[in-house]
């Protein structure tokens, strides 16, 4: 039987398969799938790693006789601006670069993309030429530009500005004039910018200061403050006024604190919340905004970092019908992460879960959050009370902070209920004796207490960009690491910073201390020792302190020497 030889390759995909960038089946299949997904051949090329962009550049301008110009020269300041309407830029994967006279050229990576000039022609009015540049170049070097296109308000004239009026009144209930006055919009573009550029740096909280003669906007990212904007501070009052507004406060009242919170749908099926503070300062109110993703209670305990034998002392002690889980941390060490990840996996329609936090950071169906509020009158100590006449399987409070309220949790996980809480110190000993300094008595300590978490939040290093580095062996002794590991040997890695990441580190790694509480550990509390006699047992027994495993870590290559120093090193 014949079977018909298939056609010949033509164009760009014969010069690559001749210049041996590309093999000749990769070609056709490349060739079908662009056509399928309406996408440049080229694009697909380099978005599916099939061949190097550089050499696919040099070779299409050999090709066509174009000339290949390279995109590091240009800043998105030189491209002129809104000469293209950005639909054509993204429809066509074209970038306008320079303009000369009645000549525009188009940074293009693949230059059989004739529409692209012809439609660009249509709309301008100008003659076009193509420039070929590489791939992963232009798509980078379009979204810079793009955004830049979005003007941030610290670019703003005063001029433009200054006519803008968002007064505070003493109506709250102009939520509707305040959003859709035009001469607003300004303000509005640019808060409604900041908070979704917090979003995509996946930023944890933002910060709007204002000073006696400038005004700032930092984002926390992966733990550590950056300075991304500082519009003028003629504008202080307005930015406070929207976000109040947008945050449902009294924008008349800016002499005391006020809480709110700010609901931003990003799509239909996400949604991201928004805890909202105002503080009332020196030279005008600064206003802090906490980031709540839902998603992040649902990452799964894979996702945390916990060791092995972490991960499953924690589920071991979820998995018991009565006791008490505390975990231990400073302010935005991922302590409300992990409680959440755990009732989620408690999450199911045999238990009842209810809980109580200041205030309710993020919203799980199927479990009864109560804010507390000391204004009515409702504390953690009274709402734990009312939760154990509710049938109670499982109780969360947001945070144990005096004896009434470490009383009520003690009695409910000795009377057949599983309890979660936080408490604020620095290490899982330290725990019991707080709880101790408290007033609790040391024997219903030993006898509710099953497990405690301290951690922590380290920033995790860049795949992309780390280096290795050499550390003397006196030296890895000295930060702690012991005589087999570094017999075993290791890589140390430290950061560099690349195109991907913030100062070399991207996202962040949790750090624990898991401590179950064993019977030898519990005469040791009912003695009343002290925590470092606790910490002595906890090491005989084998469980890491925040130190040793921070330098895990290091070990793993997760996280640099210098970052496990910053948060765990005394």
């Amino acid at each position: 039987m014949n079977t018909q030889a298939p056609s010949p390759l033509t164009g760009l995909a014969r010069r690559f398969v001749l210049d041996n960038l590309i093999e000749e089946q990769v070609a056709r299949d490349a060739q079908k799938s662009s056509i399928t997904n309406k996408i440049p051949f080229v694009s697909y090329l380099v978005q599916n790693q099939l061949a190097d962009p550089k050499q696919l550049a040099y070779s299409a301008s050999a090709e066509f006789g174009v000339p290949v110009f390279d995109l590091d020269s240009v800043s998105t300041e030189q491209i002129p601006e809104k000469i293209v309407e950005e639909k054509l830029i993204r429809k066509h994967h074209a970038l306008p670069l320079f303009k000369r006279g009645n000549r525009l050229f188009i940074a293009v990576a693949d230059p059989t993309n004739l529409q692209a000039l012809d439609e660009i022609k249509f709309h301008t009015g100008l003659s076009t030429d193509a420039v070929l540049v590489e791939e992963d170049k232009l798509s980078s070097s379009i979204e810079r530009y793009l955004d830049s296109q979005e003007q941030p308000l610290g670019d703003f004239d005063d001029g433009e500005l200054g006519d803008i009026d968002i007064e505070a009144g003493d109506d709250t209930d102009r939520d509707d004039d305040a959003s859709s006055d035009q001469d607003d919009a300004p303000i509005v573009k640019y808060i409604n910018k900041m908070l979704l550029d917090a979003i995509k740096s996946g930023a944890s909280d933002i910060h709007f200061e204002p000073y006696e003669k400038t005004y700032r906007v930092r984002f926390r990212t992966d733990g550590i403050l950056h300075e991304v904007s500082k519009p003028s501070i003629k504008l202080a009052a307005k930015l406070a006024a929207r976000l109040k507004v947008m945050s449902q406060l009294d924008i008349s009242e800016r002499r005391v604190p006020q809480d709110g919170r700010i609901k931003l749908k990003l799509s239909k099926t996400k949604a991201i919340d928004f805890r909202v503070n105002t503080l009332p300062t020196l030279w005008g109110e600064k206003i802090v905004l906490r980031i709540l993703d839902p998603s992040s209670a649902k990452l799964g305990i894979d996702a945390l970092g916990y060791e092995e034998a972490q991960k499953k002392m924690y589920l071991d002690a979820l998995a018991q019908p009565q006791g008490m889980i505390l975990v231990t941390g400073p302010t935005g060490s991922g302590k409300t992460v992990s409680l959440y990840t755990g009732l989620n996996i408690l999450n199911t329609t045999e238990r009842n879960i209810s809980t109580a936090e200041d205030p309710v950071e993020i919203n799980l169906e199927g479990i009864n959050q109560v804010n507390v509020s000391t204004r009515v009158g409702l504390d953690f100590s009274s709402a734990l009370r009312a939760f154990l006449r509710q049938d109670p399987d499982v109780v969360m409070v947001g945070e144990i902070r005096d004896l009434d309220t470490a009383s009520i949790a003690i009695k409910a996980a000795q009377t057949g209920h599983l309890v979660l809480s936080t408490l604020h110190t620095n290490s899982a000993p330290e725990t019991l004796t707080r709880l101790m300094n408290m007033g609790v008595p040391a024997f219903n300590i030993a006898t509710s207490v099953s497990l405690i978490i301290a951690q922590r939040l380290a920033r995790r290093l860049c795949n992309e960009c780390k280096e290795e580095m050499s550390v003397p062996e006196q030296v890895l002794k000295e930060e702690g690491f012991t005589d087999e590991q570094i017999k075993t040997g290791f890589k140390l890695y430290t950061h560099k910073g690349c195109a991907k990441c913030k100062d070399g580190y991207k996202g962040r790694v949790g750090i624990y201390e898991v401590v179950r509480i064993t019977p030898a550990m519990q005469e040791l509390i009912m003695k009343e020792a002290s925590s470092i006699e606790i910490a002595k047992q906890a090491q005989a027994e084998g469980f890491n302190n925040l130190r040793q495993s921070a330098l895990k870590k290091v070990i793993d290559g997760l996280t640099s020497l210098e970052e496990a120093n910053r948060v765990t090193k005394d």
